[in-house]
């Protein structure tokens, strides 16, 4: 036998408690009657007095504080042994971390937002195998399909702006990375995200899409940033911003038509996104409604619950001790006195 709540059974220490509690009260009332009339007339002047009734009904209301306790704590017993099939698409997530998506035209910066995305879309998805693939001046595989999260979000900590081995910003290379993920025959449940500001300065984009969906994988894409831009912030240098030859400035902006024709060349979704908050309920449903497949099977055990029977006995005790006052009924007392002194 064990316990879901464990924690719970504590309160069983509350059974003795209230038999205490009630003992002291009926104490409390036998000593007042005492104070009026002598314990060897209680059995004339207290009808149906009875020291085993009161002890009983005591018992009984302990016993139900006990069985209570017991059923809080959710005893389990038993084991059943259950197949669990995990059913969804495989989906693999490009993410931008080019030294654009510093930017900070919208807070605190644009891959800061991505990456809070990345993470929700794992979370609101969790039938899904998740595979990551970072995109700088070239494509870094960062994690296989996998259906752990934790596994995702410990990478996406490590990610900052321009921290990839080969500088620059090509997207294409990335996408090219992302058919040799899936395993083959899964045509029918292939989805990529890519999670951008649609600056690209590799080329190739159109030909990468039409790849893409010739292996069958959909493409949906987030944008991240503002048609406005905002300078690029250096790593390591507090308060430099990238700047062009004579000087100037360079403003990155979102690049929206990039990341719309990506989307539309492959059937996919296409999200601005300005703020971690921003619902991705098209994303998700239009994962939902690709076909699935089962790629995990597992055998639970499972214990079946059995605090039933505790809540039973706790029921039972509470009406028995209800039922059970620990004084006879007075009419059935006084009809017993009637016949003893008939002659």
């Amino acid at each position: 036998m064990s316990f879901a709540r464990p924690e719970l059974l504590a309160l069983a220490a509350l059974a003795p408690a209230a038999a205490l509690a009630a003992a002291v009260l009926w104490r409390r009332r036998l000593a007042a009657a005492e104070a009026w009339a002598a314990r060897g007339l209680w059995d004339r002047l207290v009808a149906g007095h009875s020291p085993g009734r009161l002890v009983l009904s005591v018992g009984l209301l302990a016993v139900a504080v006990l069985a209570a306790a017991v059923a809080l704590a959710r005893p389990l017993g038993g084991e059943a042994r259950e197949r669990v099939e995990r059913e969804g698409v495989d989906l693999v997530v490009v993410l931008d971390a080019s030294l654009s998506m510093g930017a900070v035209d919208v807070k605190p910066s644009r891959l800061a937002v991505a990456e809070t995305l990345v993470r929700r879309l794992v979370q609101e998805t969790p039938g899904h195998r998740v595979a990551l693939v970072g995109a700088e001046g070239e494509g870094v595989v960062m994690a296989p399909l996998t259906t752990d999260g934790a596994v995702i979000d410990l990478l996406l900590d490590g990610v900052e702006p321009g921290s990839l081995p080969t500088p620059g910003t090509s997207l294409a290379d990335a996408l090219d990375r992302v058919p040799g993920l899936f395993p083959p025959g899964t045509e029918r449940h292939r989805a990529a995200l890519v999670v951008s500001d649609g600056e690209d300065h590799g080329g190739g984009l159109e030909e990468a899409a039409a790849r893409l969906a010739e292996a069958g994988v959909v493409v949906h894409a987030l944008g991240v940033g503002t048609p406005e831009g905002a300078p690029v912030p250096l790593p390591g240098q507090p308060g430099e911003v990238r700047r062009r030859r004579d000087g100037s400035v360079v403003i990155s902006r979102l690049h929206e038509e990039v990341l719309e024709g990506l989307a539309r060349a492959t059937g996919g979704v296409y999200l601005r996104a300005t703020d971690p908050a921003r619902s991705l309920r098209p994303v998700v449903g239009a994962l939902d409604s690709m076909d699935r497949r089962a790629h995990e099977v597992a055998h639970v055990e499972t214990r079946a619950e059995r605090f039933q029977w505790p809540l039973a006995a706790a029921v039972a005790a509470l009406l028995a001790h209800l039922a059970l006052p620990p004084f006879r009924s007075a009419r059935r007392s006084v009809g017993s006195q009637v016949r003893e002194a008939r002659p």
